[in-house]
């Protein structure tokens, strides 16, 4: 009887850690760079938030259902889930305008989808709600880089660098910086300090002390 309890009350540790917030059966770990899973949204909540993190997590585990589709070379496919996505990000902005993951995951989608000016603008909304999170800071950053602008990616990280608490998606945006860098020396060179030569620092005094 005391070796059945114990095969019972493991079942039922393995089934309550792969369970979902949002409802349904927790998808493989997300690729790098991949919207984080939130932490909120049990079947039993209620109220517009509620709703919003049980739409978000729909949105999340089509999101990577997208970035394996992307892992396999199947770009057609991917594009459709991270569509499925984006409707069901947008969908939990509209039930609650503040939950900044949502506006974060729908510039993400937006950004997979080509859609830069609406990736941008759902960023802007994620941090002006706030402003410490680093996972649309780190996005946002990718996102300068794939539009060629090489100073708004690295204020990016600076400010995840600076923060002191955001080690992981620093570590990854630097090293999507790098790579920028080593396609494109030209960047690496005016990104380069300048130092000024010692003599500039102070001019000679040429006058004479003979009077």
């Amino acid at each position: 009887m005391r070796s059945l309890a114990i095969v019972l009350a493991i079942s039922l540790a393995a089934g309550a850690a792969q369970a979902m917030p949002g409802g349904g059966s927790k998808p493989d770990p997300p690729s790098t760079s991949s919207p984080s899973v939130p932490s909120s949204g049990s079947p039993e909540a209620t109220g517009p938030r509620a709703d919003a993190e049980r739409t978000y997590a729909l949105a999340y585990d089509e999101v990577a259902k997208g970035n394996k589709e992307l892992a396999n070379n199947k770009e057609k496919n991917a594009q459709k889930k991270f569509k499925k996505a984006l409707g069901y990000a947008e969908s939990s902005t509209q039930m609650d305008p503040k939950y900044f993951e949502a506006w974060n995951l729908v510039g993400y989608c937006s950004r997979k989808l080509g859609d830069y000016d609406k990736a941008f603008a759902s960023y802007d909304k994620c941090l002006a709600i706030n402003p410490d999170y680093a996972p649309a800071r780190e996005y946002l950053g990718e996102a300068y880089l794939e539009k060629g602008n090489f100073d708004k990616a690295h204020e990016q990280l600076l400010i995840l660098e600076k923060s002191g608490e955001a080690d992981e998606e620093a570590s990854r945006l630097l090293a999507s910086v790098e790579a920028y860098k080593k396609a494109h020396p030209e960047v690496a060179t005016a990104a380069a300090p300048s130092v000024a030569p010692a003599a500039a620092s102070a001019p000679a005094d040429t006058t004479s002390n003979n009077h």
